[in-house]
Protein backbone atom coordinates (compact mmCIF):
# COMPACT_ATOMS: atom_id res chain seq x y z
CA UNK A 1 0.00 0.00 0.00
CA UNK A 2 1.35 3.38 -1.10
CA UNK A 3 0.50 6.68 0.53
CA UNK A 4 -1.80 7.99 -2.02
CA UNK A 5 -4.03 4.56 -1.35
CA UNK A 6 -4.08 5.40 2.64
CA UNK A 7 -5.30 8.66 2.12
CA UNK A 8 -8.06 7.13 -0.46
CA UNK A 9 -8.57 5.00 2.09
CA UNK A 10 -8.93 7.02 4.78
CA UNK A 11 -11.03 9.45 2.30
CA UNK A 12 -13.59 6.70 2.10
CA UNK A 13 -13.76 5.87 5.82
CA UNK A 14 -14.83 9.61 6.61
CA UNK A 15 -17.17 9.83 3.63
CA UNK A 16 -18.84 6.38 5.12
CA UNK A 17 -18.81 7.54 8.39
CA UNK A 18 -16.73 4.09 9.38
CA UNK A 19 -15.46 3.74 13.01
CA UNK A 20 -14.38 0.41 13.13
CA UNK A 21 -13.12 -1.96 10.49
CA UNK A 22 -10.92 -5.66 10.43
CA UNK A 23 -10.28 -7.36 6.97
CA UNK A 24 -8.90 -10.84 7.51
CA UNK A 25 -9.48 -13.99 9.35
CA UNK A 26 -11.79 -14.23 12.15
CA UNK A 27 -9.88 -16.51 14.94
CA UNK A 28 -11.98 -16.37 18.57
CA UNK A 29 -9.47 -13.85 20.02
CA UNK A 30 -9.60 -11.39 17.03
CA UNK A 31 -13.24 -11.39 17.34
CA UNK A 32 -13.30 -10.86 21.26
CA UNK A 33 -10.37 -8.01 20.99
CA UNK A 34 -12.67 -6.14 18.39
CA UNK A 35 -15.56 -6.73 20.54
CA UNK A 36 -14.12 -4.71 23.41
CA UNK A 37 -12.58 -1.96 20.81
CA UNK A 38 -16.39 -1.36 19.72
CA UNK A 39 -17.65 -1.88 23.56
CA UNK A 40 -14.90 1.29 24.81
CA UNK A 41 -15.52 3.03 21.70
CA UNK A 42 -18.95 3.61 21.93
CA UNK A 43 -18.62 4.03 25.81
CA UNK A 44 -16.68 6.76 24.98
CA UNK A 45 -19.57 7.93 22.90
CA UNK A 46 -21.68 7.74 25.57
CA UNK A 47 -23.87 5.76 23.84
CA UNK A 48 -26.99 4.48 25.81
CA UNK A 49 -26.55 0.57 26.88
CA UNK A 50 -28.94 -0.95 25.45
CA UNK A 51 -27.43 0.94 22.00
CA UNK A 52 -23.95 -0.71 22.82
CA UNK A 53 -25.36 -3.51 23.82
CA UNK A 54 -27.14 -3.98 20.71
CA UNK A 55 -24.14 -3.05 18.00
CA UNK A 56 -21.95 -5.54 20.19
CA UNK A 57 -24.28 -8.33 19.62
CA UNK A 58 -25.02 -7.89 15.90
CA UNK A 59 -20.85 -7.47 15.87
CA UNK A 60 -20.52 -10.68 17.44
CA UNK A 61 -23.10 -12.64 15.35
CA UNK A 62 -21.84 -11.82 12.20
CA UNK A 63 -18.34 -12.37 12.87
CA UNK A 64 -19.45 -15.77 14.16
CA UNK A 65 -21.27 -16.69 11.32
CA UNK A 66 -18.90 -16.60 8.73
CA UNK A 67 -16.03 -18.21 11.44
CA UNK A 68 -19.23 -20.58 11.68
CA UNK A 69 -19.96 -21.31 8.05
CA UNK A 70 -16.10 -21.71 6.97
CA UNK A 71 -15.53 -24.42 9.67
CA UNK A 72 -19.12 -25.81 8.73
CA UNK A 73 -18.63 -26.44 4.81
CA UNK A 74 -14.47 -26.25 4.38
CA UNK A 75 -13.11 -28.98 2.52
CA UNK A 76 -9.27 -28.39 3.66
CA UNK A 77 -7.27 -25.91 5.14
CA UNK A 78 -7.20 -23.74 2.21
CA UNK A 79 -10.44 -23.51 1.72
CA UNK A 80 -11.09 -23.11 5.14
CA UNK A 81 -9.16 -20.00 5.57
CA UNK A 82 -10.35 -18.58 2.75
CA UNK A 83 -14.13 -18.71 3.90
CA UNK A 84 -12.88 -17.39 7.11
CA UNK A 85 -11.37 -14.12 5.86
CA UNK A 86 -14.45 -11.63 6.08
CA UNK A 87 -14.71 -7.67 6.08
CA UNK A 88 -16.90 -6.62 8.88
CA UNK A 89 -16.95 -2.83 9.38
CA UNK A 90 -19.23 -0.53 11.85
CA UNK A 91 -20.35 3.10 10.84
CA UNK A 92 -21.94 6.12 12.69
CA UNK A 93 -24.99 8.15 10.89
CA UNK A 94 -26.58 10.32 13.29
CA UNK A 95 -28.47 8.80 15.80
CA UNK A 96 -28.09 5.28 13.99
CA UNK A 97 -24.73 2.60 13.91
CA UNK A 98 -24.47 0.31 11.08
CA UNK A 99 -22.82 -3.16 10.76
CA UNK A 100 -21.67 -4.29 7.60
CA UNK A 101 -20.13 -7.54 7.20
CA UNK A 102 -18.56 -9.48 4.02
CA UNK A 103 -17.74 -13.05 3.04
CA UNK A 104 -16.98 -15.52 0.79
CA UNK A 105 -19.86 -18.19 0.40
CA UNK A 106 -19.98 -21.34 -1.57
CA UNK A 107 -21.96 -20.14 -5.30
CA UNK A 108 -24.34 -23.43 -4.04
CA UNK A 109 -25.36 -22.25 -0.78
CA UNK A 110 -26.50 -18.76 -2.10
CA UNK A 111 -29.68 -19.93 -2.64
CA UNK A 112 -30.50 -21.23 0.74
CA UNK A 113 -28.82 -18.45 2.41
CA UNK A 114 -31.25 -15.78 0.43
CA UNK A 115 -34.02 -17.41 1.03
CA UNK A 116 -33.65 -17.33 4.79
CA UNK A 117 -32.60 -13.74 4.56
CA UNK A 118 -36.03 -13.08 2.46
CA UNK A 119 -38.10 -15.10 5.16
CA UNK A 120 -36.43 -13.21 7.72
CA UNK A 121 -36.76 -9.54 6.49
CA UNK A 122 -40.39 -9.82 5.38
CA UNK A 123 -41.44 -10.60 9.05
CA UNK A 124 -43.01 -7.44 11.07
CA UNK A 125 -41.69 -7.12 14.42
CA UNK A 126 -44.41 -9.73 16.32
CA UNK A 127 -43.29 -11.83 13.35
CA UNK A 128 -40.20 -11.68 14.26
CA UNK A 129 -40.70 -12.00 18.26
CA UNK A 130 -42.96 -14.94 17.32
CA UNK A 131 -40.06 -16.81 15.04
CA UNK A 132 -37.72 -16.49 17.31
CA UNK A 133 -39.46 -17.68 20.38
CA UNK A 134 -40.90 -20.97 18.41
CA UNK A 135 -36.87 -21.25 17.03
CA UNK A 136 -35.47 -21.17 20.36
CA UNK A 137 -37.89 -24.03 21.28
CA UNK A 138 -37.22 -25.68 18.32
CA UNK A 139 -34.63 -28.70 19.14
CA UNK A 140 -31.03 -28.06 17.58
CA UNK A 141 -30.40 -29.76 14.16
CA UNK A 142 -27.72 -32.45 14.01
CA UNK A 143 -23.96 -30.77 13.39
CA UNK A 144 -25.44 -27.35 14.16
CA UNK A 145 -23.36 -24.41 15.57
CA UNK A 146 -26.15 -22.79 16.95
CA UNK A 147 -29.69 -21.89 17.61
CA UNK A 148 -30.49 -20.68 14.03
CA UNK A 149 -31.58 -17.79 15.55
CA UNK A 150 -28.86 -15.04 14.62
CA UNK A 151 -30.92 -13.51 11.20
CA UNK A 152 -33.88 -13.79 13.54
CA UNK A 153 -31.95 -11.71 16.31
CA UNK A 154 -30.56 -9.10 14.29
CA UNK A 155 -33.46 -8.62 12.75
CA UNK A 156 -35.42 -7.76 16.08
CA UNK A 157 -32.34 -5.68 17.04
CA UNK A 158 -32.25 -3.25 13.91
CA UNK A 159 -33.99 -0.44 13.61
CA UNK A 160 -34.66 -1.21 9.53
CA UNK A 161 -34.79 -3.94 7.90
CA UNK A 162 -31.96 -5.82 6.86
CA UNK A 163 -30.49 -6.19 3.66
CA UNK A 164 -27.87 -8.28 1.85
CA UNK A 165 -26.65 -8.26 -1.62
CA UNK A 166 -24.39 -11.46 -3.34
CA UNK A 167 -22.12 -10.79 -5.96
CA UNK A 168 -20.14 -12.96 -7.95
CA UNK A 169 -16.39 -14.16 -7.11
CA UNK A 170 -15.58 -17.09 -9.72
CA UNK A 171 -16.79 -20.56 -10.53
CA UNK A 172 -16.93 -21.82 -6.46
CA UNK A 173 -17.58 -18.33 -4.42
CA UNK A 174 -19.71 -15.89 -4.56
CA UNK A 175 -19.14 -12.45 -2.28
CA UNK A 176 -21.79 -12.14 0.15
CA UNK A 177 -22.22 -8.54 2.30
CA UNK A 178 -25.05 -8.07 5.08
CA UNK A 179 -25.58 -4.70 6.68
CA UNK A 180 -27.76 -4.22 9.86
CA UNK A 181 -28.97 -0.70 11.02
CA UNK A 182 -29.25 -0.14 14.34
Amino acid sequence: MNHDDMKALRAIFERCHIVISFNGPFSQSVIEELGEAIQRHLESQTQPRKRIADVFAVYIETTQNIRHYAEAVGHNKADVARLNAGTVLIAREGDHYTVVSGNLVRREDVPALTARLDEVIALNDADLKAAYKSQLRAPLEDGANGAGLGFLQMARKASKPLSYSVSDGDEVYSFFNLTVTI
